[in-house]
Parts: structure tokens; C-alpha cells; sequence
């Protein structure tokens, strides 16, 4: 792993668009090879194209049938999984009082849950060869308080949580977890919430965005790739000791 990767196999959720095809580039340009995972297959299948030895194996990281197969069907062309990059998620807001249950389940459901499944679903390969190394997208949601999105906070704090707990059970195994928690990234996510608070607000979507820019201390939104580099360095040969950590990549928003 690293730098110029041996060919590892690197499992990335959410891996269409994004953050995670951003990671995937970056991978794949390091000669890892690739199994992208998400819901729906014509992205995943175009972005796998797009790149040198990368598989698309739709799955669903909140069905654990379907996490399951799809771990066993991504193993059976490249290999275990040597890198894992929990990526896929969703995001939603409304006010406390209006989330409703079944809102709160399937946020931390497609959030949490997953990143759960999918990393139980690789880790005994893991620990059975004695390396590996696992990157959770967490969010600055999950290191500070966002007004109106407290399922999504919840969430990404909880990845954080189970980030730090994790690490420490493996950290004599050859295996490091840890999160990277981007700020606003400029996304198909960030246009869903710039449309979302024009919406209801009846902002300009020039307004809205600079609502959200003015958390960001350097007064703009992250690049996907910016967190693709961190994950690439996460994951490469030098970064052993780097473990249960979770790093912002939010312009010193936190």
C-alpha cells in the first residue's frame, strides 16, 4: 500500500460520484485496483470505465444480505479487500421537532449502519492476514453541531465513535481506522442542500452558498480531491502509526 500500491484491492462505497469517485481516481492512479459499491448501477458502472482494472458491485450498505454478497462477488475477481473507504451516505434536514422517526432511522441507518456492515463484512480477511486499513467519511458534522440536521450529526458523530473504538481493537493487527471528516464539499450533496435551504427559505442560490461558505474560515468550499489526498495518505506506506484518528478537511472550520 502506498504511493505506488502493489496492486491492493480497495473497496470504496459511494463510489460513483463525488468524494468517492474522487477517491477512486486517486487510487486508482496509485495502482490500486477497485471495487466501487453504491445503489444505483449506471453511475458506478460509467466511473468503473473510466478507470484501469475498477469492477462496479451495486449493493445496498444498509441491507447486510446485500453487503454481504456483494463483498464475496467484489473478492472474487481481485482478491480480500486490502483498503476499505466507507464513503456512501445521505443527508437530510429538518427541524428537531419535525424529524421524523423514520427519518432518524434512515439517516443513521445509511450513515452508521452501513459503515458497520460493510467493515464487519472485510475485517476477519483483515485480521487474518495481518494488515489492511479502513477510512470512514465521516463529516465536521461529526466533530461539531449543525442547526437542523441532527440525525446526520448524530450519525457522524457515531462514525467518529465507532472510528476510535475499532482502532483500538485492531491496532496490534497490522490494521489502522480512521475518519476523515470533510466540511462543505463541493458535491452533488452540497447542490442538494444549497437547493434545500432556497427552498425553504427563499434565499438567492447565490445567498445560499455563501451561507454555507461562511464556516469555512478560508472562505470556500473543500475540493473532492483534497479528500481524496488525505485518503491516499491514510492508506499509504508511511501513515502506520496513524490510527483511530478522525482529520478535518474543512479549511481550520474545526
Amino acid at each position: 500500500m502506498g504511493e505506488n500500491f502493489d496492486g491492493p484491492h480497495a473497496l470504496i462505497t459511494g463510489g460513483s460520484t463525488g468524494i468517492g469517485a474522487a477517491i477512486a481516481r486517486r487510487l486508482s492512479a496509485s495502482g490500486a485496483r477497485l471495487t466501487l459499491a453504491g445503489r444505483r448501477p449506471e453511475p458506478l458502472k460509467k466511473t468503473a470505465a473510466s478507470l484501469r482494472e475498477a469492477q462496479a458491485v451495486p449493493f445496498d450498505v444498509t441491507d447486510e444480505a446485500a453487503v454481504e454478497e456483494g463483498v464475496s462477488i467484489a473478492i472474487e475477481r481481485y482478491g480480500p479487500v486490502d483498503i476499505l473507504v466507507n464513503n456512501a451516505g445521505a443527508a437530510g434536514s429538518a427541524p428537531f421537532t419535525k424529524t421524523t422517526p423514520d427519518a432518524w432511522r434512515a439517516t443513521l441507518e445509511a450513515n452508521l449502519t452501513g459503515v458497520f456492515l460493510v467493515s464487519r463484512a472485510v475485517l476477519p480477511a483483515m485480521l487474518e492476514r495481518g494488515r489492511g486499513r479502513i477510512v470512514n467519511i465521516a463529516s465536521t458534522a461529526g466533530l461539531k453541531g449543525y442547526a437542523y440536521v441532527a440525525a446526520y450529526c448524530a450519525a457522524k458523530h457515531g462514525v467518529i465513535g465507532l472510528t476510535r473504538s475499532l482502532a483500538l481493537e485492531v491496532a496490534r493487527e497490522g490494521i489502522t481506522v480512521n475518519a476523515v471528516c470533510p466540511g462543505y464539499t463541493e458535491t452533488e450533496l452540497l447542490e442538494r442542500s444549497v437547493a434545500n435551504i432556497v427552498e425553504k427559505t427563499g434565499a438567492s442560490e447565490e445567498e445560499a452558498r455563501g451561507q454555507l461558505l461562511r464556516v469555512n474560515p478560508q472562505g470556500r468550499f473543500v475540493r473532492p480531491e483534497e479528500v481524496a489526498e488525505t485518503v491516499a495518505w491514510l492508506v499509504g506506506p508511511n501513515s502506520g502509526a496513524i490510527n483511530g484518528q478522525a482529520i478535518a478537511v474543512a479549511g481550520g472550520e474545526v
